[in-house]
């Protein structure tokens, strides 16, 4: 009887080891873009978008881009990757803040297998610096509170 025990027990413990391999495997690491250009493993970076290198070939559906680093306030003096993406381009990709890529770096570029863009909050005022107050909402649109 403490033989099925200790089979039982072994078969458990082995599946327990392949769940947890299998799982760390399939995660990817969230890296910044000097890491993800040193990186030979498929990792998610995220940064704001260079829009003047932005260059799209719809035969190919390529889009090529350059990110830097979603920190700075500028492009001058930030790390910058160039990216290369195939697929359609996202429909508000000319809105985006900023984007999270998951890819690979191959040489000098980082080609992404999936890309999501970030745009500004629907909830936050005209310039992105505030979030609209309801109150002045109300008085714009001509409306009484609830």
């Amino acid at each position: 009887m403490t033989a099925k025990y200790i089979i039982g027990g072994v078969i458990v413990i082995l599946f327990m080891i392949w769940g947890a391999s299998a799982f760390l495997n399939t995660t990817i690491q969230y890296v910044s873009i000097d890491k993800a250009k040193a990186s030979n493993k498929m990792v998610q970076v995220m940064g704001k978008i260079d829009f003047d290198t932005k260059k799209y070939d719809a035969e190919k559906s390529r889009l090529e881009f350059a990110v830097y680093d979603a920190e700075a306030e500028t492009i001058v003096g930030a790390s910058t990757m160039n990216v290369v993406y195939h697929g359609v381009v996202p429909g508000n990709f000319d809105q985006a803040t900023s984007v999270v890529l998951k890819g690979k770096t191959e040489g000098d570029i980082f080609v992404v297998d999936q890309m999501l863009v970030k745009c500004p909050s629907k909830y936050q005022g005209e310039d992105g610096s505030e979030y609209q107050d309801m109150e002045k909402h109300n008085e714009a649109v001509g409306e009484t509170g609830v």
